[in-house]
């Protein structure tokens, strides 16, 4: 299926939104791995936090080799701990989940992050910005810049943005390959979550990881678009969604979810409610003397949003019952297997959805589509 047989004529641009998560982000690569296979490249990619690290390697490396790429990261900085019981479930598969994760905590991750030989234990003793953090992340540094050819994410051949928040101010900012030149530690600074991972320095000013302040770009890609139909896949990995928490282990996950998941609906309802103030400036106008026709208001109110349709295919790593608050750094490659095969799995489903298939958009609307759900 091409993803843009639906689409009338004239221009179609196609974004992957990634959102932050860590160990969750396999099930990014498995979206990605579904897309490729139905035709749908994109034209921009945006992420945060692991989803900057997924778009990198993505936007970096030319299309045939971008999924090998992406299965050299994730078998990287997965560890080869084996689960043999048959039942994979429940507490036996719980317990395996929290040994990996405790493995990942206590020795770090291949390629990504070592732990501190001499951690910041102590509150009050000062350091340098930079080594204020439990892991040093200068693996992760080698990791990039052996996956990641920057020229090529340079030459803007695919539009790439990661964002990050400045340290002192607290101010997000999005690093834009359109509008400066990407490396490694822009990438590596929307990663960056404090206390586990330091800062990373950019132009003289200190960044920690975008999720601090927003986990997904998607506000960002509707705030910048091109006046033209607009297709977004916006992969989360954090469901916002979940069931009553009956521990305090649940609770724990539970706050997590909430905290990281994206607001989606909160983007798409004030992108529509921007469509309706540029709709009404536009009847306005018409109405309008023409010694009015050149105001400066009636421009800006004008300009308030792109035009253009845009269709949502919101894909969600939903969560297992055996997951905890853990499961973002619970690395074995058992788990980043399963993410990779739900990410894949979820995305065939949606793309093949007849609600899918057979969209129509009006003019300027804007539709987010949910259709993995049904079929976990």
């Amino acid at each position: 299926m091409n993803a843009h047989s639906h689409a009338p004529d004239g221009d179609t641009q196609t974004v992957l939104v990634l959102q932050g998560g860590g160990a969750l982000g396999a099930y990014q690569a498995g979206v990605f791995e579904a897309l490729a296979e139905h035709g749908a490249a994109p034209d921009w990619i945006a992420g945060i936090s692991i989803g900057a690290i997924n778009a990198a390697i993505i936007a970096g490396n030319a299309p045939e080799d971008r999924l090998p790429q992406l299965r050299r990261f994730w078998d990287l900085v997965s560890s080869e701990l084996q689960f043999h019981l048959d039942e994979r479930i429940g507490f036996a598969r719980r317990a395996f989940n929290e040994a990996s994760a405790f493995l990942a905590a206590t020795v770090g991750i291949p390629g990504f992050y070592n732990p501190r030989l001499f951690p910041p234990l102590n509150p009050e003793w000062p350091a340098e910005l930079d080594s204020l953090s439990y892991y040093d992340t200068a693996p992760l540094r080698a990791t990039l810049l052996e996956l990641v050819d920057f020229e090529r994410i340079n030459r803007c051949e695919t539009h790439f943005s990661v964002g990050a928040v400045n340290v002192l101010n607290g101010n997000f900012a999005y690093f834009d390959n359109r509008e400066r030149t990407i490396g490694p530690e822009h990438v590596m600074a929307s990663g960056a979550l404090p206390p586990g991972f330091p800062p990373v320095q950019i132009d003289g000013e200190w960044y920690w990881d975008g999720g601090l302040v927003s986990n997904t770009p998607l506000q960002y890609v509707l705030d910048n678009r091109s006046q033209c139909e607009m297709t977004v896949f916006q992969v989360d990995l954090f469901s916002s969604r979940g069931e009553e928490p009956r521990t305090m282990a649940d609770v724990a996950q539970r706050e997590k979810d909430i905290r990281y998941s994206s607001r989606t609906r909160l983007n798409t309802d004030v992108s529509r409610r921007l469509h309706a103030l540029r709709a009404a400036a536009h009847r306005l106008a018409d109405r309008l003397p023409e010694e009015f026709q050149d105001d400066p208001d009636l421009a800006a109110l004008l300009s308030c949003r792109p035009a253009g349709p845009v269709a949502v295919m919101h894909l969600i790593n939903r969560g297992k019952p055996y997951e905890s608050n853990s499961k973002d750094y619970e690395f074995s490659r058992m788990t980043v297997n399963e993410h990779w095969d739900a990410g894949k799995a979820d995305a065939i489903h949606s793309l093949d959805h007849p609600d899918w298939t057979g969209r129509r958009l009006r003019p300027d609307e804007i539709i987010t589509f949910d259709l993995a759900s049904d079929c976990r």
